[in-house]
Formats: C-alpha cells, structure tokens, sequence
C-alpha cells in the first residue's frame, strides 16, 4: 500500500545539513570519551588506590551497558519516540559523565560508567536513523561522510587530548568536558530535530514489549561482552568465571535470535537479515568495526610496548590519519552520491585497498621513525571511507523506512560487535605470537651460538668501557640483550598480526557483489516513499 500523501511530501522543517552537525556533536563527544578512558586509566587506578586489574572495570562496565543498549535502540526510539529517547540518552550521558568526574571511589565510578554506557550506546543509532530519515537516498552519501567523520576522527584524537589532560590537568577533566558539549547538544536537538509523521504513527499504535526478548538480550549480550574484554586477561577457558559466563552467553544469544524471529512485535527484528543487501551489509559493518577498531589498538600498543612511546605520543602518530580519515570521508561521500556509480565497487576496492595497506604495515620494526610510522597509518585509513559511506547507504535500500530505527541500531551493534570480537582476537594472538617468538628466539642464545656469544661480548665491552665492573658490564649486557628479545619477538607478533589481517580482507574483496545493485526507479522510489 502506497504511503499516505503526509508522509510522502514530509520534509525536515529546519535545513537537513544542520540536523546532521546537531546530532553529531552528542556522537562525537560519546567516541571521544571512549578513547580518551583508555589512556587515562594509569592515573585514575593510581588516584583511587586501585590496581590496574581493578581499574580495567571502568572501560568494561561502558563497554558491557553500552553493548546491551545498541541492539534494542531501534525498539526503545519506537516506544518513546526517536527525538525523546535520543535527548534522554544525551541527558544521561552528559550527567553520568559529571558525576564520573566527582566519583570518590572505584565502585562508584564504575557504576557511573555503566550509567554512562547506557546513555552512550543509543546515541550512534539514533543519528543515523535520524540522518536517514532527514536525508533523500541521493544525498545520504554525503550526510553519513558527516556522521563518519565524528565516528572515526574522535578516537584519533582521543589519546593525544586524554595525554595531555591527563598530564596537565588531572583525569577527573575527561569527563568534565563533555558538560558543554551535552548541553548544547541537548538546546540545538531540541530546536532543530523533530520526528517524521510515520515514527508518531507506530508509537500511537501502540506497542507491546517483549519481556522474555529484552531478558534473553540483557542477560545474552552482558555475558558476551563479558568475555571478550576480560578473555585474554583470565586466559580464556583456562578460567572458570569466563567458562561460565560463555555457557550461558552463547546459548541465550542463540534463544533469542530464535525467539525475536518468530514474535510478532520483537524487540530486536531480526528477521530483516533476510534482506539480501540489509544482511550482507552487516556483516560487512561487523568486518570493518573488527579493521578499524583492532588496527587502534594494534598500531599505539606497538608503539608503546617496542618503541617506548609515552600515550600521548602514540596518539600523536594516529592523529593525522583522523584528519586523513576526515579529509576522505566527504570525498567518498560526493563519489557515493554521484548518478550511475556502483556502491557495490566502490565497497569491493575499499576492501581491496585496505587489504594491501594493512599488508604494507608490515613493514614496521623496532627502530622504525616517528614520521615513517605517521605516513604507514596516513596510508592505511584511506580505504576506510570508500568501505563505511556506501555500505552505510546501502543498509536502507529495499528495507521500509519506518524500520530506519532498527537498521540504524542492527548495523551499529554489529560494528561495534566486530570491534569487541577483534580486540580480544588480536591481544590473544598477539600474546600467543609473542610468547612463541620468544621461545624461538630464546633457542639460540646458549652458549654454543657463536653470534648470540659475539653480541653478548660486544655489549659487555662497552659497558665496561662506561666503568663497570665485568660482573655488572655482564649482568646489563644479558639484560640489554633480553630487552632485544622481546622487541623483536613483539615486532614479529605485530607484524603477523598485520599480515593475517590484510588475509582475511582479502577474501571478502569479490563478496560486495552478492548484493543487488539498486535500480534508479527503486532510488527515486525510495526517496519518495
């Protein structure tokens, strides 16, 4: 049945393209917070006299909250109201994050970052879906290039600006700042964004909740997250608490997929999966979540652990691959848009692109420069765009635009969930590259090996020359020669873990054209409708 006349002529009442700056400062200042709790976890473990085993409850208490929010977004801005429920998410993002700040005690902060992560998790969908709505398919590329720019240059600057918080002022200021930056979001959001006539509709209609799916979703996604970001650090199956709570994750996740298929009002509806373009999309969402968020954290852990970067530092050399990121993004928006090019190619030598830059990373050593290091992750961004914009329009073609919640929060929860899935994938294989680096390495330091004996005495020698006795000239050089090891073990680890990467990225290269090319009539009527 066509759409009523009031729907199809609905038009934003204020200017599209200041829709899209409102609802993405909110966006920004929540990525931004997430990147710069990494860095200033050091300081805020030693401020409230907690080790940094404890600590790392900070990061995962959001990411847990967060994680549960995402799925159900789509549902959550149907019942309340997209407009509503995106200002009450701002609402309680920006006061957890003040009270984070205040928080005198570990507990206290953690149960401040699990609000947080609450109001955290339905910001991202609910941008989308409201860019979607705001924007005709024509010029969705250039509106989610916006939107894109805020998702991947906030964690390029988060390091840089949390160091020199940090180190300045105190931690309590990373949360602080986002004060201003909610209020204003919370003034021009509700000033400028409204909700279209058919999202009023659906929620006068009225909706009955799906308590058993919200329990199978809360219970299902808290377990998983749960073991991806503690995994590593318990060493996986080896402990007992993570066994547990994958026994019951995996299984729950699995009664409620079946369970929302087969509802008539589910909260999650899954069943949009079936969507040729809709469902290879995700997945596609789930791969580049795993790239983008796995080569973050790979590039300044390398940086810090072999090349003794301070944080800041480190983030200081991802930096300018955000303004490269943020650069591309329009660019690849205007391509995206243009008449008669092929989304589906554009995705395909995206990945084509990615695989052979995150393949040119390997080419990092231990003694690499700072430039060198800037230059690699310059390169190694530019493919993203050409991956996130058309597969971030792609998701709406042929789904009804009334479901525009449950795309947005479906294709976020899947990225976010490769995010999570490629952080713990890449410290474990980095950890079990390393450690057998090390053992290989190790094998040829005895006594028999001429080289390893050559180097041991050209370090004594010198240290000697320094005056030191020859027990201590000994005892340094060993150490020196040790502290070898294990730079080149970890450079070794990280450069298979590049490799296996741009592997992986390689096979998905023909896999954009399974999906259906839209037909210009089917854009125009999609536009319309």
């Amino acid at each position: 049945m066509p759409p009523p006349p009031s729907h199809r002529d609905w038009k934003p009442s204020h200017n599209p393209w200041l829709v899209a700056i409102t609802v993405t400062l909110a966006t920004f200042m929540e990525v931004l917070d997430s990147s710069i709790a990494n860095v200033a976890l050091p300081h805020i473990a030693g401020s409230l006299g907690a080790s940094y085993e404890e600590a790392t409850w900070v990061l995962t208490s959001y990411l847990v909250s967060s994680a549960i929010v995402l799925p159900i977004s789509g549902w959550l801005s149907t019942v309340i109201g997209r407009k509503r429920f995106y200002m009450l998410c701002v609402v309680l993002f920006t006061a957890s994050s003040v009270l984070c700040g205040l928080a005198p005690s570990l507990p206290l902060l953690i149960l401040f970052r699990v609000l947080q992560g609450v109001g955290g998790g339905g910001l991202q969908p609910s941008e989308q879906a409201i860019l979607a709505d705001t924007f005709s398919v024509e010029k969705r590329g250039m509106a989610f290039a916006m939107y894109g720019m805020a998702v991947v240059a906030a964690p390029a600057i988060g390091p840089t600006l949390g160091g020199w918080i940090t180190d300045n002022y105190s931690w309590h200021w990373i949360f602080f700042i986002n004060l201003p930056v909610g209020l204003l979001s919370l003034f021009m959001t509700h000033n400028v964004v409204e909700d279209p006539p058919w999202l009023k509709e659906e929620k006068r209609s009225g909706i009955r909740i799906d308590y058993i799916g919200l329990a199978l979703i809360v219970i299902g996604v808290a377990c998983f997250q749960f073991v991806l970001d503690k995994g590593q650090q318990e060493d996986w199956f080896s402990s007992p608490l993570i066994t547990t709570m994958f026994s019951i994750g995996v299984p729950v996740l699995v009664a409620f997929f079946l369970w929302e298929w087969y509802h008539d009002n589910p909260i999650v509806d899954v069943r949009l999966l079936k969507n040729r373009n809709f469902g290879t999309a995700v997945f596609f969402s789930f791969v580049l979540g795993l790239v983008l968020f796995g080569t973050t954290v790979l590039i300044p852990q390398f940086l810090q652990t072999s090349m003794g970067y301070t944080a800041e530092r480190a983030g200081m050399a991802l930096s300018p691959g955000g303004l490269a990121l943020m650069v591309m993004m329009p660019i690849a928006g205007m391509v995206t848009s243009k008449a008669g090019v092929d989304p589906r190619l554009l995705v395909s030598l995206g990945f084509l692109g990615m695989a052979s830059t995150l393949h040119l990373m390997t080419v990092i050593y231990p003694g690499i420069d700072f430039k060198t290091i800037v230059l690699l992750r310059v390169i190694q961004v530019l493919p993203m765009p050409f991956i996130f914009i058309p597969i971030s329009t792609l998701n709406y073609i042929g789904v009804p635009r009334e479901k525009n919640n449950q795309v947005s929060g479906l294709s976020n929860f899947s990225r976010n969930l490769g995010g999570s899935i490629g952080t713990s994938l890449l410290s474990t294989f980095l950890a079990r590259q390393n450690q057998t680096h090390q053992n290989t390495f190790v094998a040829h330091t005895g006594h028999g090996d001429f080289n390893f004996q050559a180097m041991l005495s050209g370090f004594k020698g010198m240290f000697q020359s320094q005056g030191f006795d020859p027990v201590t000239a000994t005892h340094k050089a060993t150490a020196m020669a040790y502290r070898i090891v294990q730079s080149q073990a970890a450079a070794l680890s990280f450069k298979n873990s590049f490799w296996t990467m741009s592997m992986v990225i390689v096979f998905l290269v023909p896999l954009p054209f399974i999906m259906r090319r839209p037909r210009p009539n089917e854009t125009r009527q999609m536009a319309a409708h």
